[in-house]
């Protein structure tokens, strides 16, 4: 298993198919190609989707994803033998390249790198990105050499110890950290409506209905950028412009940061990347946590923003257009205010954090040498 004289180390990272998993995991990569190593990645095929921002020198292994949550009886007979063959598979690859430390992050198509770095001794670790441990992610974490935690605190099992790193973010985020905030005033105001695939269909239904009930003084001034779904598209679209509010609907917005830092105000789900990169911006923000998620963990990620003063949390059972109409209209009305829930929002942020995850990688990698 030993790595040929004179090659850089090679770091595996394992990444799961969401933006979650996997925006993170392109934070550590951009920051370990740029220290001389050999960088893989390893996902499936959802997770592929969104290498493109990675580093084109970081090579792209796809897996085959399997889940006992999803399909028939026959469909979840075959996942033992999926996810057995996805983990020879990967010790072929490691005992050909040994990696000197495998990363995960979450998901099920991180099962085997983890599984096989486990099987060969490999130094190996997770980061969790939410305040919840991921299904995968806390079956794994007692046989982890360590495990880094994207929100503090973090629920461990019992015996295991975390390390508070915060959640990186892309470099995008990081060129835009601490942008400057301009107040709401009597000028045009940016709000940012985003939600992760699964959940922004409430966002969908309810966002419109809630800019367009605003005072029309308030409503004139606005722009708004909202994500979402293929299927939601023409009925967004139509509502913003029945109600005469300029506003661009897409499915995906590429320059996040850059809207992020243009914006009075944040409406989004609370996501774990998402609350990084609002955090690390310094924006104020209305959270909507996703209620389906597991073990409640969005509401978990956007508790630290909300008790520092920097977000307003609306449960998803009290979310109405009346009732986010009258949270967008509490902070565009009050500059002081939105200022000071932006500082705040600053001061809950780890700008830092992929350089922290890179101590623990490199840490690893250290007390591994003979």
């Amino acid at each position: 298993m030993a790595r040929p004289s004179g090659q850089a180390p090679l770091l595996l990272i394992a990444a799961g198919g969401t933006g979650g998993h996997m925006f993170p995991a392109q934070a550590l990569a951009e920051a370990m190609v740029r220290r001389g190593w050999r960088v893989r990645l390893s996902t499936d095929s959802r997770g592929a989707r969104y290498t493109g921002g990675f580093p084109h020198v970081v090579e792209v292994v796809q897996v085959a994803s399997a889940t006992f949550a999803r399909g028939g009886a026959p469909a979840k007979a075959a996942v033992p033998f999926r996810i057995a063959g996805g983990v020879l598979s990967a010790m072929r690859a490691m005992l050909a390249d040994r990696p000197a430390v495998v990363v995960g992050f979450g998901g099920y198509p991180t099962i085997p790198a983890l599984a096989a770095a486990t099987l060969l001794g490999l130094p190996r670790m997770i980061h969790e990105q939410n305040g919840v441990l991921g299904k995968v992610n806390a079956r794994f974490a007692p046989r982890m050499n360590a495990v880094a935690c994207g929100t503090w605190p973090t629920a461990l099992p019992a015996g295991v110890m975390g390390t508070h790193t915060g959640n990186p973010v892309r470099a995008a985020v990081l060129e835009r950290a601490g942008a400057p905030y301009i107040a709401p005033g009597d000028y045009p105001m940016s709000v940012v409506a985003i939600g992760g695939s699964q959940g922004a269909r409430i966002l969908s239904d309810v966002v419109p209905a809630a800019i367009a009930a605003l005072p029309e003084a308030l409503r004139r001034l606005l722009r708004v950028a909202h994500q979402a779904r293929d299927e939601d598209m023409a009925r967004v679209t139509e509502a913003y412009a029945a109600a005469g509010i300029d506003a661009e609907v897409k499915p995906f917005f590429a320059d996040i940061p850059r809207r992020l830092a243009e914006a009075q105000l944040v409406i989004s789900r609370s996501g774990a990347s998402s609350v990084a990169d609002i955090s690390v911006i310094g924006r104020p923000s209305i959270l909507i946590p996703f209620a389906a998620a597991t073990g409640d963990h969005q509401t978990a990620n956007a508790r630290g923003l909300v008790d520092a003063g920097a977000a307003i949390l609306i449960p998803e059972s009290q979310l109405a257009p009346s009732s986010l109409a009258a949270q967008v209209a509490a902070v565009l009305g009050a500059p002081s205010g939105a200022a000071q829930m932006a500082a705040n929002a600053l001061r809950c942020g780890r700008p830092d954090a992929t350089e922290r995850l890179v101590e623990m990688v490199e840490r690893l990698a250290r007390k591994a040498k003979p």
